[in-house]
């Protein structure tokens, strides 16, 4: 369950989905033959590498400096490398996903962006991707979480396993004292970027749309559908305005109105929802009570859902610790070339930032295969084990 942390935060820039957050090219020297790596002997070109960095930076690649940049660029092509890498292994085992999945893939991250078809279309040509590049990412993507399946498939946690887990760790699993939230929020400012349509742009804008959304709510109007509708978080939205459960200390800490919380943890019953409310930011909020808990409960291994939560966060430990397995043996069989690295070693004075000297590798202008993320890809990442949660509330 999201965090209630991020009630407040600022709304991230990039739009979700497979692809939609590739940018344009950086407009530094980059060309469109010049080689970055080599997997294979497939190309991996400098120009994807420069996109991914855009993205990161939200399309402002000339505010890193030139040491950050050079890191960049090696972080970001270390994870097409090992995106290309898994693809290649999955393309072996015949673990291509149909056109039908393809097609499945890309109307999921249409209705996933919460976009119109039109606008979905627009935010494709400005970001000068065309069908066929989404569709590419998308068969990768589909093909490396098979890989990746067929591995993890036969993972099985015994009840033995869960009971010696809850028994480490009793003292962790309680229900605390909280609530559970959804929110609608309208900001003064522009959000039309964020992929936000019904979008107010000013204070009066803002204020009217907050008093319509209230009006629409008393009229028993759903709360989820209209924040989905109206909504301008776009990280809550698409989950009917869902923002998780707080501690009274959770919503302290992030300014809730001290009468609000009062109301909230008071007279205020499940189901019910506040009047617009607006917080020091400067955006309207208004907030529906899905779940009140006023004591704080120690769970048992027979609480509902309790089990079920162990087992699957033992199993995605497990999957964890399997996929990088799967990913060392991938990069181990491969005949992976860094042009990028090797030009930096040769170029130590401005590791490559510049135009790369004579003998430089370069292939003929292509079209590139794909716009991978620029984080790390499901096959790519790597972080701590996965610990289990206590289940504080329902999902």
């Amino acid at each position: 369950m999201r965090n209630i942390a991020k009630v407040l935060a600022v709304t991230c820039l990039a739009t979700a989905g497979l692809v939609l957050n590739g940018c344009s090219s950086s407009g530094t020297e980059a060309k469109d033959n010049t080689v970055a790596a080599t997997v294979n002997g497939h190309n991996i070109m400098l120009n994807e590498v420069e996109r991914a960095i855009s993205q990161q930076t939200n399309g402002n690649p000339s505010s890193l400096n030139q040491l950050q940049m050079a890191q960049a660029r090696l972080t970001v092509l270390d994870t097409l490398i090992k995106r290309e890498v898994m693809f290649q292994r999955a393309e072996r085992e015949k673990l291509l996903p149909t056109d039908a999945q393809i097609d499945g893939a890309i109307a999921t991250q249409k209705q996933n962006s919460g976009m119109t078809a039109e606008d979905f279309d627009k935010t494709l040509k400005a970001q000068n991707m065309s069908m066929e590049a989404l569709r590419e990412d998308a068969r990768k993507s589909l093909a490396i979480a098979a890989l990746q399946d067929k591995y993890s498939g036969k993972i099985e946690i015994s009840d033995r396993e869960v009971e010696e887990y809850y028994n480490a760790n009793r003292q962790s699993f309680k229900a605390e004292r909280g609530v559970s939230l959804a929110m609608i929020m309208v900001d003064p400012a522009d959000n039309s970027s964020t992929g936000v349509t019904d979008d107010a742009k000013n204070e009066a804008d803002a204020k009217l749309k907050i008093d319509t959304i209230y009006q629409q709510l008393q009229g028993k109007a759903d709360f989820a559908t209209v924040a989905r509708a109206r909504s301008e978080d776009i990280n809550s939205l698409r989950a009917g305005g869902d923002v998780g459960f707080a501690t009274e200390e959770d919503l302290k800490t992030n300014n809730f109105p001290a009468e609000l919380i009062s109301n909230l943890f008071g007279p205020m019953q499940v189901g019910d929802y506040t009047q617009p409310v607006r917080f020091g930011n400067g955006k309207w909020y208004i907030f529906k009570l899905a779940e009140k808990r006023l004591t704080t409960e120690n769970l048992t291994l027979e609480s509902p859902g309790l089990r079920q939560q162990i087992t699957q966060a033992l199993t995605n430990q497990r999957k964890q610790i399997l996929n990088e397995a799967l990913m060392e043996t991938a990069l181990n069989e491969a005949k992976i070339a860094n042009h990028l690295a090797t030009n930096m070693l040769n170029n130590p004075g401005n590791l490559g930032l510049r135009p790369a000297a004579a003998g430089a590798a370069t292939s003929q202008p292509t079209q590139a295969p794909s716009q991978a993320p620029a984080t790390s890809s499901p096959a790519a990442t790597s972080s701590s084990p996965v610990t289990v949660k206590p289940a504080a509330s329902p999902k």
